[in-house]
């Protein structure tokens, strides 16, 4: 069903307030003051009764105060008993205005919530506000104008200012939340109505912290498949590793893997007011950017070209008209004009100028946006040029933005901006800033489309043989592997590593280092040491046995003078790695305390925390997220011809960065990882030196729950027979899925449309389509039914295609141990066990997830789904909502 388990909340069609007695105002704390005030401004349609928290009476008396939302805001030491009146009279929501709830009394309210089936928003929070619903259920002041901008906020105060700011601007919103700390309704849950609100086109999120990385990340992927997600957060601290054992641990600070996250999931991070500001500015327009190019048109060169210097700062792309587009607008304009990479319309420019050049760009399929700027210069009449704007934005498919510099000369210019919803700035770098951030959106949603698997599609690794030397490593209460066993716990994944070898006297040294072949590398090998450099515990190009001999003696007489502490088992050798031409870099992994593993790619050597260049991803990855992540470093240019030097095999690094994201998939004990260096040449890479971290953690293997991402469960698949003989694979449903899942709702009888979607779509919606496709495997699973169909071609051979035939999917309900389940099969495939089959694989799926009950609502004509339901032990009950519907349940 279309209805959200939070829709009591924040769509209600009945009150209940709890607020003292409105009829004795003096006796109202101020709070309750401002929600009475603001509750009733805003003209909330629906019945609103009020009641004492004291309240007596019989459960007949109760009863008939019975409302979806209840609207608590009293003296703390009240809060408690109104909360359980709300719930003995059935309210299945509740909002806790307050100040200064303890710890104490918060696991009260949440007790008293979990026993009565009630979702609370609060205590501490400010309330929401639901324009179009003329519901102003805070104590934020007057009711926001309607819109389609979601604000959600975990600091009221920034809630509050928002909405005055925005008074002014003339913009207007769907929903304004404010949360607070102690919440129960937290921020994920949020997201997930919002991702479904149909008066939500955008959203606007202010953070400060997070309780559940991977809940969070799976609404947040949720929300921002379906609408742009901006996203302010404070605190930016960098302490996260201090207590760190490797490279990795030491660069990869909190805020870093923030961001990291957040562009995987989709999401746009701004950093500061003034640009979260600018983006709902631009968040207002009808039209959001599909690329970065953006175009900019002016009266006069100085300001366009501040404004192309932050459009190169910010990795924009200056677009301009094509030859023949210029030639044609041309005419149109000023004798003072210049079309070049800036359209100047010059000194003398009128409206008439500007709409043209506007036409002319919005006509232009190599630009994605428009910055119109105008400067007040005498004569200019800048109230003429913003009106012209204004009409020809309405008409426009393209992103505009405008920027009149200046102050009391473009006063009424900006007042006509206003009104028609163009978004307007003082400067041109805010401009350009703003159309920096919204542009990111659709850039990142490319990585929120990537659903790797847990492992590449490489040769299979010794995961067992990993875990067995981790396991022996552990035994012996060791944390931190030593060379060999870091450079051996690599190979496992065929990670290419130079051979190493441990000499423990100056005589073993030579006869190993004779073996090998010079010149060789000598290194000090302790766990205790975690960079060997800073004790001097490195020689590179030892040369013969002489040399050898004296580099171990005096190593090992330098470290132990430096390090008394550390226990020393002896000097490996290596092989030097022969690249003359190589470049060093660094892959590491670090464990976040909220997102779990991530990955770091960089620039290596011994001086990596000094030029901090590297980038950050979150696991599993796959061939486009590695390639992304190598070119996200700034000096990742150095891997292409440099110097006389030839281009590197950058395929050998990602598949290294690939290896690399199996180990943290299938080790949840690896804590930290330094590769450094990787050197990497035009015939491919190998590993110089690597330090692991490892520890003991109660997770079992192979359920991924130690990554903020679940990966693609590709060890899920299996191939059944139809009763025709022929095969088809059942396999979780993959987010490239959507046009075969689109051809088979398009192929259903209008019977079967109805009975599965209670409407007579002939298709499924975009938003639709993208809900459908898009899960984490975590809290939703799909698996889908492909089969494979060979047709005869023209040449007399035969071809062969995939369609989706079936489809079974089961949503976490947000009680987390119970679940409900959809089912869809092909007209033309039933019949053939195809239902049972997919429903049985879907059931399995949720009890090894350790959910306890499967639940579903079934149409009462749709008789053969109810036989199927019986079949499969599902008891069959009234559905007491509405009676055209079976509720099937099934114990797990």
């Amino acid at each position: 069903m279309d209805k959200h388990y939070l829709s009591n909340l924040f769509s209600p069609r009945s009150l209940v307030v709890f607020a003292g007695n409105p009829a004795q105002p003096d006796s109202l704390n101020d709070l309750a003051t401002q929600l009475l005030k603001d509750l009733e401004s805003g003209g909330f349609q629906g019945p609103v009764s009020f009641l004492d928290s004291s309240m007596t009476g019989t459960l007949g008396d109760l009863a008939a105060s019975k409302a979806d939302l209840a609207l608590i805001a009293l003296p703390n030491e009240e809060i408690a008993n109104a909360l359980e009146v709300a719930g003995r009279i059935q309210c299945k929501a509740a909002v806790v205005l307050s100040q200064g709830v303890d710890a104490a009394l918060a696991a009260r309210l949440y007790a008293i919530a979990a026993q009565h089936q009630i979702h609370l928003l609060g205590p501490d929070s400010m309330g929401f506000q639901r324009p179009k619903a003329l519901l102003n259920a805070s104590v934020m002041g007057k009711l926001a104008r309607p819109g389609h901008i979601a604000v959600v906020s975990q600091s009221g105060a920034l809630a509050s200012s928002v909405l005055d700011w925005a008074e002014k601007s003339g913009i207007g919103f769907s929903s304004l939340i404010t949360l607070g700390s102690n919440t129960a309704v937290d921020i994920a849950q949020v997201l997930d109505f919002l991702a479904e609100d149909r008066d939500t086109r955008s959203i606007v999120v202010y953070l400060e912290s997070i309780r559940h990385a991977r809940r969070f990340m799976s609404s947040l992927r949720a929300a921002a498949n379906a609408k742009p997600v901006i996203v302010l957060k404070s605190g930016r601290e960098e302490d996260g590793s201090r207590a760190a054992l490797t490279h990795s641990g030491n660069i990869a600070g909190s805020d870093a893997i923030f961001d990291a996250a957040l562009q995987r999931a989709g999401a746009v991070r701004v950093g500061s007011m003034v640009q979260m500001f600018a983006a709902i500015k631009c968040l207002s327009s009808p039209y959001l950017p599909m690329g970065r190019r953006l175009a900019i048109i002016s009266n006069g060169g100085g300001p366009a070209v501040l404004a192309a210097d932050a459009v190169n700062e910010l990795r924009l792309s200056l677009a301009s008209l094509s030859a023949a587009s210029a030639a044609t607008l041309k005419p149109q304009l000023s004798p003072l004009a210049k079309i070049d990479s800036i359209l100047d319309l010059g000194l003398d420019a009128n409206a008439e100028h500007y709409r043209a050049a506007i036409k002319a760009c919005a006509q232009c399929s190599e630009i994605d946006g428009i910055l119109v700027m105008l400067a007040p210069t005498p004569g200019a009449d800048s109230s003429a040029v913003a009106q012209a704007l204004a009409e020809e934005q309405a008409l426009a498919s393209k992103t505009i933005i405008s920027c009149w510099m200046g102050d009391d000369r473009v006063i009424e210019a900006r007042r006509i901006l206003y009104k028609a919803n163009v978004p307007s700035f003082r400067t041109p770098e805010a401009a350009v800033d703003a159309f920096h951030h919204i542009s990111l959106f659709h850039q990142n949603q490319q990585l929120l489309r990537q659903v790797p698997s847990s492992l590449s599609q490489l040769a299979e690794p010794d995961i067992e043989g990993a875990r067995i030397l981790i396991e022996s490593v552990l035994a012996e209460r060791r944390k931190v592997l030593t060379e060999m066993e870091s450079k051996a716990l690599l190979s496992a994944f065929h990670i290419p590593v130079t051979k190493t070898i441990l000499a423990r006297s100056n005589n073993e040294a030579m006869l190993v280092a004779n073996q090998l072949g010079y010149p060789v590398a000598l290194k000090i090998d302790s766990a205790e040491i975690s960079h060997k450099s800073d004790v001097q515990g490195v020689a590179l190009n030892v040369s013969n046995a002489a040399a050898v001999r004296e580099t171990w003696q005096t190593m090992m007489a330098r470290v132990s003078k430096l390090r008394p502490d550390a226990r020393i088992n002896g000097v490996t050798i290596q092989n030097m790695a022969g690249k003359t031409e190589g470049r060093e870099l660094f892959i590491g992994v670090t464990s976040d305390e909220l997102f779990g593993p991530v990955i770091s790619f960089g620039i290596g050597g011994i001086m990596i925390e000094l030029i901090a260049d590297r980038s950050l991803e979150l696991p599993p990855l796959n061939q486009f997220l590695a390639h992304r992540l190598i070119q996200r470093v700034r000096s990742s240019h150095i891997l292409d011809a440099w110097r006389g030097y030839a281009p590197v095999h950058r395929e050998s690094i990602e598949q290294i960065l690939l290896r690399v994201s199996e180990m943290v998939c299938a080790l949840p004990q690896l804590k930290e990882m330094d590769i450094n260096p990787v050197i990497v040449d035009s015939e491919g890479a190998i590993v110089v030196d690597a330090r692991i971290v490892v520890e003991n953690v109660a997770l079992k293997p192979g359920n991924y729950e130690h990554l903020a991402i679940s990966p693609y469960p590709a060890g899920s698949e299996m191939e059944y027979p139809l009763r025709d003989g022929s095969h088809y694979l059942v396999r979780p449903l993959h987010p490239h899925d959507a046009d075969m899942l689109q051809a088979l709702v398009r192929g259903l009888s209008e019977e079967s449309r109805y009975f599965r979607f209670v409407s007579s779509i002939k298709e499924l919606s975009d938003r639709m389509l993208a809900k459908f496709t898009l899960i984490d495997y975590d809290r939703e699973m799909a698996l889908v039914a492909v089969y494979r169909e060979r047709k005869p071609d023209q040449e007399g051979g035969f071809t062969e295609t995939e369609k989706i035939i079936g489809v079974s999917r089961y949503v976490t309900n947000p009680d987390k141990t119970t679940c409900e389940f959809s089912l869809l099969i092909a007209d033309e495939f039933s019949g053939q066990g195809l239902g049972s089959r997919m429903m049985r694989s879907i059931i399995d799926v949720a009890s090894q997830r350790g959910l306890q009950k499967i639940e579903g609502l079934v149409l009462a004509k749709n008789s053969g789904m109810l036989k199927l339901m019986r079949s499969l032990e599902f008891q069959i009950m009234k559905y007491e909502e509405d009676e055209d519907f079976k509720l099937c349940v099934k114990p797990l």
